[in-house]
């Protein structure tokens, strides 16, 4: 089964990055359900690395401000909603609640190489399946990596357990804001089949 042509237009062939919002609020309500699809996304043994701070208040985002490029300054500003997509550097204590064999907890615990590798992975997968499934429910976003992760890191992450990986402004979409599509990589160019 496929989903209709609607439903891919409106999460990947027409959807473009939001480099603008109006200012229509964005209720808990909504960011719940983008959470619950979002989090039916695989990972790798069910892992579930990926946090999810919205910062619903401009008093909440005026905080992350010190750490952005000047270019991502005003469109958070005006974003209804910014979400630090984080990563639970502890995300394996949760394995025997999540996870359907023991052991797994204990194999992440004695191996930092596999479990540092897991959570950044698994960690950037869900928040690529945040991003669709809030297109999904009619939201835009706005990704962004241009950001100081430490800055972010240090001001709302102090203790050291879960760790920034990148932002997305999230609402609704100001179109007058939207940059041309750029071009995409044809299939020759991005992919092989041996």
């Amino acid at each position: 089964m496929t989903i209709d042509a609607q439903a891919l237009d409106q999460i990947f062939l027409k959807a473009r990055t939001a480099n603008g919002f109006t200012d229509e609020p964005v209720p808990e309500t909504l960011l719940r359900q983008v959470y619950d699809i979002a989090r039916m996304g695989p990972t790798s043994m069910n892992t579930q690395p990926t946090r999810y701070v919205f910062l619903n208040s401009p008093e909440s985002r005026a905080r992350l401000l010190p750490a952005l490029s000047p270019g991502n300054l005003d469109k958070t500003r005006v974003a209804p909603v910014t979400v630090i997509v984080a990563t639970d550097t502890r995300f394996h204590e949760f394995m025997p609640e999540v996870w359907h064999k023991e052991g797994a907890m204990e194999n992440f615990e004695a191996n930092a190489g596999l479990r540092e590798a897991t959570a950044t992975r698994n960690g950037t997968l869900g928040g690529g399946y945040f991003i669709i499934a809030a297109r999904a429910l009619g939201l835009d976003c706005g990704p962004m990596s241009g950001v100081d992760l430490a800055k972010v890191n240090a001001e709302f992450f102090p203790d050291g357990r879960w760790r920034a990986n990148f932002l997305i402004n999230l609402g609704h979409g100001d179109d007058s804001k939207l940059f041309d599509r750029n071009p995409r990589l044809s299939f020759e160019q991005a992919c092989k089949i041996l």
